[in-house]
């Protein structure tokens, strides 16, 4: 079959790493960003948090291929910032906001846990 190992979708070779980046040697405050084991879940999420970035022209994701775990993602400011930092305040905004969600997902279910004791 020439489906892959499951695993490969979430486990990264030996000396593999996890984001690549090269910038765009066509556009000015452009770059590539390619990510391993990743897919249209992180995807979708990064390229929201970009554009909410107002330093970001253009962000969008694709997977080239559905049997390799890559994930691409263009990203183009206006200058005011690096793609590279555009991308690392993405990835920081989106780890605050999955605390807060796991803060009061915590939270809401201690309360449950509270209401309904043999539950």
């Amino acid at each position: 079959m020439n489906q892959p190992d499951r695993y490969v979708n979430f486990v990264l070779p030996e000396g593999e790493r996890k984001v690549t980046y090269k910038a765009d040697t066509k556009l000015k405050d452009a770059g590539t960003f390619s990510f391993r084991s990743e897919d249209h879940t992180i995807g979708n999420l990064l390229r929201m948090q970009l554009h909410s970035d107002k330093s970001t022209v253009f962000a969008g994701y694709r997977i080239p291929h559905p049997l390799e775990a890559v994930m691409v993602v263009k990203v183009q400011t206006n200058g005011t910032k690096s793609p590279e930092d555009a991308m690392v305040h993405a990835l920081q905004d989106l780890g605050s906001e999955f605390g807060h969600m796991l803060n009061e997902f915590d939270r809401e279910l201690e309360m449950s846990r509270m209401q309904n004791p043999g539950h």
